[in-house]
């Protein structure tokens, strides 16, 4: 149940801010749903690309989307996370390394690597000023096509959105302004993640979890669009930030230490 309530919670995050709840999926579905990593990440790409899909809409009925560049970012993207979910992670050795007595098997290879992620997001949310400027003259498509396809590469190791790497790309290559920034990049999210889960499609799932689950965060998503009215998103941002640093530090010292 309180797996559930915090699902909720990843919606609200979403609606409120377009973004950041995805962050919180995996550890949800691993620590309070009892799925196991490598699994989990799958799961997260479907519950992440709707869930994204759902918060784009408010986006577009705004015109907060630029297609364009969201096409040659979202398709290199998508191929990221194809390669990496269909041949990469299935062939990534487990135990993923050993020395001495010291083993580190897959599951925990890819929990410290997505905790590190959430560092990265976690400070992204703390420190950005919102006030970055493209320092190109015109828009970038090249670096556009790499950094999409970078991006779409984590995205398919630890089955987060990725857009606290998306929107400073889009504002610093395209020249974006932030709202219409983080609005290409829920559209980008939920591109990539719906055709990214594809390649998980033939192993056994838990449907019935998967969609309570990303029923509930539609839900919290609705639900943080209306109490956004009311609720200034840089406070909550901030304070969101400092909620998945903490849950980093936990993850690495859970699985470190404990």
């Amino acid at each position: 149940m309180l797996g559930f309530v915090l699902a909720f919670f990843v919606g609200v995050t979403l609606g409120l801010l377009g973004g950041g709840g995805s962050i919180l999926t995996l550890p949800i579905l691993v620590y309070f749903m009892g799925v196991e990593p490598s699994k989990a990440t799958a799961y997260s790409l479907f519950i992440v690309g709707v869930s994204a899909l759902i918060a784009t809409q408010r986006f577009y009925v705004k015109k907060l989307i630029d297609f364009k560049v969201g096409l040659f970012f979202a398709i290199p993207s998508f191929v990221g996370v194809y390669i990496v979910r269909k041949w990469v992670v299935p062939i990534i050795p487990d135990p993923f390394f050993s020395i001495a007595n010291l083993e580190v098997s897959k599951d925990l290879f890819l929990l410290l690597f997505f905790a590190i992620i959430m560092l990265g997001s976690g400070f992204s949310m703390l420190f950005s000023k919102r006030k970055n400027k493209s320092f190109l003259k015109k828009i970038n498509y090249y670096l556009i096509l790499v950094d999409g396809l970078f991006v779409g590469a984590i995205t398919g190791l630890v089955g987060a959105g990725g857009g606290f790497l998306i929107v400073p790309a889009l504002v610093l290559l395209a020249g974006l302004d932030i709202k219409k920034a983080i609005g290409t990049s829920l559209l980008i999210i939920s591109f990539k993640s719906l055709l990214g889960f594809t390649g998980d499609l033939g192993a056994e799932m838990d449907w019935n979890l998967l969609l309570v689950f990303t029923s509930t965060s539609c839900v919290g998503i609705y639900f943080g669009i209306y109490i956004s009215k009311f609720i200034k998103p840089k406070s909550i941002k901030k304070y969101f930030g400092v909620f998945v640093v903490l849950i980093a530090f936990v993850i690495i010292l859970k699985e470190v230490l404990w």
